[in-house]
């Protein structure tokens, strides 16, 4: 990146972690299990509610207690299960009808990131309704107070339901692009682990990993604050300690409930600390060709934690610590590069590989564009990369994918 590009960053970054005090973050109120949201709702005087979620946890009745609990308390409720992986415009605007034809006054997202993006964004357009999603793209775009949203995250990784972002992907040109603003913030995040019993490992894993890059690239950036590092800190420790628990015994309640508690204060961290490059690709990985978010995060963050170098060594000296990857006396580039291979060796165990062979050679200079245009300046990453530089990694994944 040339030195004009890197000072406009850098200023830009600055300016906004100065104000960053005087911005109105909250945390959602929590709730223990889906039982507790009659009464919510019923306290905020709602009384028609949309389920957002997808056909995969609508399938596996995750969602049957909460509309028993609905049911027997007389609260009407309408089901959107049609929402993608990576939730379309097509998606909240079929769910933004629903919500208008049933006269909803209060919206839950229900499953992972998707199903509560796709809630976030429901929920601005029915305040907004003259401007369109792409018009809302990027930050403090949306003002207005959101009908009640409360986020019943089925996975423990995304963290949507703690962030001001709702990412979307345009479906005409796949086109994948964040909408950030503090009334997305969930009012209410349901922290239940019993809906992540029946998660399989492999979606276990992977989202384990979005949390855990999420807790990484927000503690070590440039922005981070005293509650942000306490929060990436417990992250990184609950998910070191839980995770392959998780991953082994999904039915074990006590690694599930740590394994939401790390994903909660991983996305509190990052909702104000924000995250750096390897969320940058990920998204124009799913963008482009609906790569799981997860997935793509912990495919790629080793690999961007070595790109950073020795910008990042003493900041993963800390995180090393909570890990148990290495002791307080342990010299800080040791310690970083333990982290990062404990990092890969947790892929291994949970097969996950260093590759993304969907990726084609023509794509990259648009996919790399995408990245550079998400990241700067808003990410403030320990080392700035335009397009270019980040065309090496969408050509690392894709060469180590080709047979010899």
């Amino acid at each position: 990146m040339n030195q004009a590009r890197k000072l406009y960053c850098r200023t830009f970054q600055t300016v906004f972690k100065l104000a960053l005090p005087f911005l109105p973050y909250r945390k959602p109120r929590l709730a223990g299990s889906v039982k507790a949201l009659p009464e919510i709702i019923e306290k905020h005087h709602c009384s028609r509610v949309l389920i957002i979620t997808d056909a995969g946890v609508r399938k596996l009745g995750l969602t049957d207690r909460l509309e028993h609990s609905l049911a027997k308390a007389g609260i009407f409720y309408h089901v959107y299960d049609k929402t993608s992986a990576n939730p379309t415009t097509d998606n909240v605007y079929e769910a933004l009808k629903l919500y208008h034809e049933n006269s909803c006054d209060a919206i839950i997202g229900f499953g992972g990131g998707s199903s509560m993006d796709c809630a976030k964004a429901v929920g601005a357009r029915a305040v907004k309704p003259r401007q369109s999603l792409a018009k809302m793209k990027g930050i403090l775009k949306v003002h207005k107070r959101l009908p009640l949203l409360i986020a019943v995250p089925t996975t423990a990784g995304t963290g949507s339901e703690t962030t001001l972002a709702a990412v979307i992907t345009d479906a005409q040109t796949r086109h994948k692009y964040a909408i950030n603003d503090f009334p997305l913030i969930p009012r209410y995040a349901v922290l239940d682990p019993k809906v992540t019993l029946s998660l399989p490992p492999s979606l276990t894993a992977a989202t384990g990993l979005d949390a855990l890059t999420h807790a990484v690239e927000a503690y070590i950036g440039r922005s981070t604050m005293p509650d942000t590092r306490r929060d990436a800190k417990k992250a990184v420790r609950l998910i070191f300690e839980n995770l392959d628990t998780a991953y082994m015994d999904g039915q074990n309640l006590e690694a599930r409930k740590n394994m939401l508690k790390a994903s909660f204060y991983a996305g509190c961290a990052f909702t104000k600390s924000y995250v750096g490059y390897v969320h940058a690709v990920a998204h124009s990985l799913g963008g482009q060709y609906n790569v799981p978010h997860g997935f793509a995060n912990a495919v790629l963050l080793p690999t961007v934690l070595d790109a950073y170098g020795s910008s990042i060594y003493r900041k993963l000296h800390d995180l090393a610590i909570e890990a148990h990857t290495a002791q307080k006396d342990t010299p800080h580039e040791e310690a970083a590069k333990a982290f990062i291979q404990a990092i890969r060796e947790m892929k291994k165990r949970f097969c996950i590989g260093d590759t993304i062979p969907q990726i084609q050679e023509e794509d990259i200079p648009k996919l790399s564009h995408y990245a550079d245009r998400e990241a700067n300046p808003l990410y403030p990453v320990p080392v700035l990369m335009d397009a270019s530089e980040l065309e090496v990694f969408y050509r690392n994944l894709m060469e180590r994918s080709t047979p010899l």
